[in-house]
């Protein structure tokens, strides 16, 4: 049962499709205290699931965190934000079992259990917000009716569940020619190859340098025939230029954001001064939207939106009061308070609260100030792509997925678990951060593998790849100026990380089936222990073990130096240990606690009694995997069947009824 409650003037999100009827009586379950805020008095069982892209926990109890979408790579525990705000959590106990949606485009913030463990504490910042109660007497079906309010989740191309390779700093057709021949000489299987922002002129979007890419449609066919795409970042900000078409066009007509004068609002992002486009405004949103045509009319299927938040290195007015302030502090003897004010000077001028209350949107000829819908700009954005592509591609899926988003993001696109960095906890944040997302809808999701920020380390990515092989997006992606960390740089350890590649496309029928079966009933691909066995207290307080669709377990090895780790199984489990893609061992594992032993070569999965595993040959690519013939592994004395979902991943409305087989065993 889903209930309505509106207060104040509720801005329209536009997350929820089609909204039940306002209750009048008292909300359930919280008290509230003052205006725009609530608070519920917890037990000691409960445990708070949800908030999708946000840190520590699956059990969010325990801290403090905002909803404001923030360029954040710092993925440290004490940060409260980052690039995405998912206002949905669950609450589930012995007494209680619910869910709430607070919906509303501005701050919010989610005591839970910080200022005292035993409260949660919801304050919102804007006057006008809607919240959704969600009652049902299983974890599952409230996923379920929450995902149908919500609508359904994305769906990419079939081949953008292969393998990813991206990193700030390939510039020209030569850079991506070699990477891809090293792919397949190494016989690494891959798909898609990213370009990040150097492949455009000065850093303009929908632009192509020609002197790093003199002929890019024939380059783009060129990988293509080669099984491998070519997949474009696409920024927020539009570069000032007198006589760049995307910026005049912009400027006559009234498509930016604009200061409180009603001039363009200027701010610094990659190519120095850029105005931002109104994305609330609907006719500015079909222009850049469109805009995307460029680029597929030369052969281009996929696309990541990034610095969307949105992010900004400053805002033209805010540094030339910076300049003003350090040129005075010139004058003083700077001692310990001076050098502190100093840096903090410099540090606020990036993504400054003030400068997002100092620009403005137009909406239905309104002018609202962005702090108030801060966390729709990502949303939006990639809306803009996503209805383009239904008129430019409208027989074919787009790969679009953004770093910044909001719900209701998840109908247009996917996302990345944002800018992490190359440290063994960030393999742990990026598992528990996977079902959190798909509770809010976004199943076409990953993490940057290996870690965008800082070195990595042979063992560090090798365990990074044994979880990313189990995430729809699967993308190795780094930052210039850190280690290369592409798999065949690390000379003695190919074997290695081709064996888990090839995995990937081993257990991509699996993936496939159950992602889609998730995206197409409304249920989750990656569940917590504690959904499916909500009764047992240890799989509830169990963190780092994750369910993979209907019939596997993962629990990644994420420590440095562990030769294996514990294992918490609720009940009998199967225990296939691939040393490479195509031998395996098989070992039964009793209920209870468990010591397993998983190699640096290895990659452990967990059958479940009654369940089957199907995997394919391998193959270089998606499109060679052999969707048909398959075999399976199974956990299943008294025979089995599961149910194959496979189409021609491709179209935009897919049938599940259509498209399912049954395997038995």
């Amino acid at each position: 049962m889903i209930k309505r409650f509106v207060f104040g003037k509720a801005f329209d999100t536009e997350a929820v499709k089609d909204k039940p009827e306002a209750c009048k009586e008292k909300i359930p379950y919280f008290e509230n205290a003052e205006t725009s805020s609530f608070s519920l008095e917890m037990d000691s069982s409960d445990i708070v699931y949800g908030l999708g892209e946000n840190v520590r926990g699956i059990n969010k109890r325990g801290f403090i965190y905002e909803s404001f979408c923030t360029d954040q790579p710092e993925h440290n525990e004490n940060k409260s934000s980052l690039y995405a705000a998912h206002n949905f959590f669950i609450v589930s106990g012995n007494k209680k079992n619910f869910g709430a949606f607070f919906d509303t485009p501005g701050k919010v913030t989610f005591d839970i259990g910080a200022s005292s463990y035993s409260t949660l504490k919801v304050s919102i910042e804007n006057t006008g917000y809607e919240i959704y109660i969600i009652e049902n007497p299983t974890l599952e079906l409230i996923i379920k009716e929450f995902r149908n309010l919500i609508g359904q989740s994305y769906i990419p191309p079939r081949w953008a569940f292969g393998i990813g390779q991206s990193r700030w700093g390939y510039t020209c057709e030569e850079d991506i020619r070699k990477i891809a021949e090293n792919y397949r000489k190494n016989k690494l299987p891959l798909d898609m190859v990213y370009l990040d922002i150097d492949y455009m002129e000065k850093f303009k979007d929908f632009t192509v340098n020609k002197k790093s890419f003199p002929d890019f449609k024939n380059f783009v066919s060129d990988m293509k025939k080669n099984s491998v795409r070519i997949v474009p970042i696409i920024d927020a900000g539009i570069k000032m230029e007198d006589g760049f078409e995307l910026y005049e066009e912009g400027k006559e007509n009234n498509y930016f954001c604009k200061d409180k004068d009603g001039n363009d609002f200027i701010v610094g992002v990659w190519p120095g001064k850029c105005c931002l486009p109104d994305f609330l405004n609907p006719e500015a949103r079909e222009w850049f939207g469109m805009k995307y045509k460029f680029l597929t009319d030369q052969g281009i299927e996929g696309f990541w939106n990034d610095m969307n938040e949105p992010a900004l290195f400053y805002s033209e007015k805010n540094l030339e009061k910076v300049f003003d302030q350090v040129k005075e502090m010139k004058k003083l003897n700077i001692g310990l308070k001076e050098s502190f004010a100093l840096k903090d000077t410099i540090l606020n001028l990036a993504n400054n609260t003030d400068d997002y209350k100092s620009f403005y949107h137009c909406k239905d000829g309104k002018k609202i100030r962005h702090y108030d819908v801060h966390n729709l700009y990502g949303y939006n954005m990639t809306r803009a792509a996503s209805e383009a592509f239904e008129k430019i591609s409208p027989e074919k899926r787009i790969l679009i997925f953004s770093r910044s988003s909001c719900i209701g993001s998840h109908r247009y696109g996917g996302i990345w678990m944002g800018d992490n960095m190359s440290r063994w906890q960030h393999i742990l944040l990026n598992l528990k951060m996977l079902p959190s997302l798909n509770m809010c809808g976004f199943l076409y999701t990953g993490a940057d593998l290996g870690g965008f920020g800082e070195n990595t380390t042979e063992d560090l990515l090798l365990r990074w790849y044994a979880l990313g092989i189990f995430m729809p997006l699967l993308r190795n992606h780094s930052a210039l100026g850190t280690r290369e960390q592409e798999p065949f740089r690390f000379k003695n350890s190919i074997e290695k990380f081709r064996n888990i590649l090839n995995l990937r496309y081993r257990l991509l029928p699996y993936i496939y089936s159950e992602f889609m079966k998730a995206a197409l009933q409304g249920t989750m691909y990656a569940s917590p222990l504690g959904f499916i066995w909500s009764k047992d207290e240890d799989a509830r307080r169990t963190e780092d073990q994750i369910m993979i669709g209907e019939s596997i377990m993962i629990a990644p090895v994420y420590e440095q130096n562990a030769t294996g780790r514990h294992i918490y199984l609720p009940e009998e489990m199967k225990l296939v240990k691939f040393k490479d893609s195509e031998s395996y061992e098989e070992k039964i594992i009793p209920a209870g606690h468990n010591f397993v032993h998983i190699a640096l070569d290895e990659v452990a999965v967990f059958i479940r009694k009654g369940h089957i595993l199907p995997l394919a040959d391998n193959a270089e690519s998606v499109e060679k995997i052999d969707f048909e013939n398959l075999t399976t592994i199974s956990f299943a004395e008294k025979g089995a069947r599961y149910e194959l979902y496979t189409d021609d991943g491709e179209c935009r409305n897919p049938s599940l009824r259509e498209n399912l087989r049954s395997i038995s065993v």
